[in-house]
């Protein structure tokens, strides 16, 4: 036990002086607060104004949730990072010369090794996550003020835990692919473009209703449940849509886990 917490506060420290990411933090942070900024300011103008046509909704919960997925940027590029700077040249100089050959010697027990760097992403994104969607969630209230009716604290809660939980599971899926394939570029182009560009879950939500149970898709339901603005939102309900990510997730971690023990470094 006293090794693995060892093990957890190093990648933890480790996580913590990589500039990329401390730059994925401040996106999940910035990117969510300034865009429930906008969306509360166009409500409280809608609502002022009694044009209600212009809005999708008029509820500040909805108006600081619409921003999460935003913010699940950050929350990948930290779950990618805290892998593919494992396997990034230390010196041009030495052929194979990466920063696992120095990390496996410290820990050379890789499963412990990547239990730690698990943990230490959920602690960092869950942090970063209190931070954002709190923040979210308090100005969108305070921009709308009584113009619209007041939110039930505990829908308030449940949905922004939900949001702190999908973000925490999109990273621990964005470490564990990396892990995998070894490499940043794929998961860190695939998985921020389907959150934030074109998301290719919600193509094949147009084709058929077993996308909803993709990872990505059935998360959503844990914050967005009833929300006008998301595809996804009635699809399955929000302990259903959490288990199916969290599911999802659990595989992908025990096939890295199992994959990063047997291969060579």
């Amino acid at each position: 036990m006293r090794a693995q917490l060892r093990a957890v506060r190093a990648e933890f420290v480790k996580l913590l002086t990589l500039p990329g990411v401390l730059i994925g933090a401040a996106v999940a942070i910035a990117g969510p607060v300034l865009l429930a900024v906008l969306n509360a300011t166009g409500v409280r103008d809608a609502l002022d104004s009694g044009q209600l046509d212009t809005v999708g909704y008029t509820s500040p919960l909805e108006a600081g949730l619409s921003a999460v997925p935003l913010g699940t940027v950050g929350a990948v590029v930290i779950g990618v990072l805290a892998v593919s700077s494992e396997y990034a040249t230390t010196n041009p100089d030495i052929a194979g010369s990466r920063q696992i050959t120095a990390t496996l010697t410290a820990m050379p027990h890789r499963i412990r090794l990547l239990i730690g760097k698990a943990v230490g992403v959920v602690l960092v994104v869950a942090a970063t996550a209190l931070v954002s969607v709190g923040a979210s969630l308090l100005i969108a209230q305070g921009i709308i003020g009584d113009r619209a009716p007041a939110e039930e604290p505990e829908a308030m809660v449940a949905r922004g835990v939900g949001a702190g939980l999908y973000w925490v599971l999109m990273a621990l899926i964005a470490l564990a692919i990396t892990a995998l394939v070894r490499s940043g570029t794929i998961p860190m182009i695939v998985l921020i473009a389907n959150s934030s560009l074109v998301s290719v879950s919600i193509l094949l939500a147009n084709l058929t209703d077993l996308a909803y149970y993709l990872p990505d898709l059935a998360g959503i339901s844990m914050f967005s449940s009833g929300a006008s603005w998301s595809m996804a939102s009635d699809a399955l309900d929000p302990v259903s849509g959490g288990l199916v990510m969290a599911a999802w997730t659990l595989g992908l971690l025990v096939v890295a886990a199992v994959v990063f023990r047997r291969r060579d470094a």
